[in-house]
């Protein structure tokens, strides 16, 4: 590799040894995912009843107030993909006839929550949503909502746009992560903190947005807002390349370099300090009517780890006092019953040491508990059981890319999925020493992706790392609850915001 390369591979963070492993795994691809069954009810996935639901309302709110809650929201993406369909309009002949989604879009212009602000952005320019309409000048509206002249949320990310309208304001989704903060992220000191990934180019902007909401609702409902951010580091793009699995030089010759999706996150979170982190992305907020149903079972899957951890902890500091039958026992107990797990058919054969050594082993891992809605037909992953190396089962998040769907006991299984997941998560990332785990430990990269991309008309093959909540937590111990489909509303495109759920 040339000087002027091996200059660009340190200047992104990285050595040449992770770029050979990077260019190893183009060439080798990754394994599929080893699905033995689907996580269903009463076998991987928890149905929470009325009684413990109200229990957790009562109890969990009490032992959060001694504790450091952090909500991590992943909002670096940008809007773009939102407004896919009006960007190809703004590109045609401005005939509204040959798309139902513009249609549907011009129609219902009133109903969407930036309406105010993309009207008087026209009256800015001498003209008016009245008369744009009324001239049926259709791309004159959709320019102004997309592009710099006008309200520019082309180039937003979604964290930053006008999603729900209220009687007296509007609010963005970084707004209503705000609201939902205080209805289940209250911690230790009377604050709630929330984490927001966002790009190098949108930070700013992100702030500007909280100095408005922060000590509005810092004064209305008596607490403290504590707002920290992260950008997803360039030392986790990974290398693009060719067709022939080359690296993917451009015409500067300089190497091509992509973000690795969400599973780069996994690094912000590492650094997070905190007894318990919620992580759900920017798109999924609904308004205040409909908050309920979220702040109940968030508050549900949060209470529920602590109960779990409690147990693990109890467990783990048993083992290490003493080594015994009622030990192992006990830790065998919390395993299975706790954490619903599977030990592998050779663990009985084992010595009472082998056996505490194990379970140890075992336990001592970051947890997470896992919000599942019913599966309703949407892309993306779900839970299963997955086979281990050391012959136990696991509980998983999949995604559709990687399991072996040529395969038809795979695909079988994968159409008995009764669950999918909505990214709904509570973490615990300290053990029971208080001290942090090291998550980077605990991921498995061999549950990568390779996809097709283009570049300057250029077709390129890119590396997307283990998903965050997919091969990224792969090692650690995990509880899936079932929660209420209301709790799940991500905007995918703009249309989206005209569903009962975001008026």
């Amino acid at each position: 590799m040339d000087t002027k390369l091996e200059k660009q591979i340190k200047d992104q963070g990285m050595d040449t040894a992770k770029i050979k492993e990077q260019l190893g795994h183009f060439r080798e691809g990754f394994p599929f995912l080893p699905i033995v069954e689907a996580a269903t009810i009463g076998n991987g996935v928890i149905a929470i009843k009325e009684e413990e639901l109200k229990n957790f309302l009562i109890s969990y709110p009490e032992k959060a107030a001694a504790k450091k809650v952090v909500k991590f929201v992943p909002a670096s993406g940008a809007a773009s993909r939102m407004f896919k369909d009006l960007f190809a309009f703004l590109e045609g002949d401005g005939d509204i006839s040959k798309s139902t989604f513009i249609q549907k879009f011009i129609q219902n212009i009133q109903k969407f929550a930036f309406y105010s602000d993309l009207d008087a952005s026209l009256n800015n320019s001498g003209s008016s949503m009245g008369k744009a309409l009324e001239a049926k000048d259709y791309k004159q509206i959709v320019s102004h909502l997309l592009n710099d002249e006008g309200l520019g949320y082309g180039q937003l990310p979604k964290g930053l746009l006008k999603f729900h309208h209220y009687e007296d304001h509007d609010r963005t989704p970084t707004y209503e992560h705000f609201i939902e903060g205080y209805m289940y992220g209250l911690g230790q000191g009377n604050t709630v903190r929330l984490h927001f990934t966002v790009s190098p180019e949108h930070e700013s902007k992100f702030k500007e947005e909280v100095a408005e909401i922060q000590p509005k609702l810092e004064k209305e409902f008596g607490i403290k807002y504590e707002v920290s951010y992260s950008q997803q580091k360039k030392s986790t793009d990974t290398i693009a390349v060719t067709m022939d699995n080359e690296p993917f030089i451009e015409e500067d010759g300089s190497i091509l370099f992509r973000p690795a999706g969400h599973g780069a996150l996994l690094e912000n979170l590492d650094e997070i300090d905190a007894d318990l982190i919620f992580i759900k992305n920017i798109d999924n907020v609904v308004p205040d009517r409909l908050k309920p149903s979220t702040k109940d079972y968030k508050i549900a899957i949060g209470g529920l780890l602590l109960e779990i951890q409690e147990a693990v902890f109890e467990s783990l500091e048993s083992l290490s006092a003493n080594v015994n039958e009622d030990s192992v026992s006990q830790a065998q107990k919390t395993f299975t019953e706790k954490l619903g797990a599977k030990l592998p058919s050779k663990f009985s054969e084992l010595s009472i040491e082998e056996k505490a050594k194990y379970l140890k082993h075992r336990l001592n891992r970051p947890l997470r508990v896992c919000g599942m809605v019913k599966n309703t037909g949407e892309p993306g992953g779900g839970p299963f059981w997955v086979n281990e190396d050391d012959g136990s089962l696991s509980l998983q998040i999949a995604e559709t890319a990687q399991i072996n769907l040529d395969d038809p006991s795979q695909k079988k299984i994968m159409q008995e999925a009764t669950h999918f997941n909505p990214v709904d998560l509570v973490c615990a990332t300290k053990n029971y020493l208080g001290e942090k785990f090291e998550l980077l430990k605990f991921r498995d990269i061999r549950t990568g992706f390779i996809t097709e991309k283009s570049k300057s008309g250029r077709v390129l093959k890119a590396l997307e790392l283990p998903g965050l909540w997919n091969g990224s937590m792969a090692g650690w111990n995990t509880v899936f609850v079932e929660v209420p489909l209301i709790t799940f509303n991500p905007v995918k495109t703009v249309n989206d915001l005209l569903r009962d759920e975001h008026q």
